[in-house]
C-alpha cells in the first residue's frame, strides 16, 4: 500500500479548515491536493 504524504491528524487538520467555512478550492490548492483527493478523504 502506497504510503500518504499527509498524517492522519493533517488530514484531519485539513478537513476542519473547510467546514470552518474556507473554499473547498482554497484549501486544497493551499495544500497542495486535488479537490478529488480531499471528497475521499472526506468520505
Amino acid at each position: 500500500m502506497k504510503r500518504s504524504r499527509f498524517t492522519e491528524e493533517q488530514i484531519v487538520g485539513i478537513l476542519r479548515e473547510q467546514e470552518s467555512g474556507q473554499k473547498t478550492a482554497d484549501v486544497c490548492r493551499r495544500h497542495g491536493i486535488s479537490e478529488g483527493t480531499f471528497y475521499k478523504w472526506k468520505s
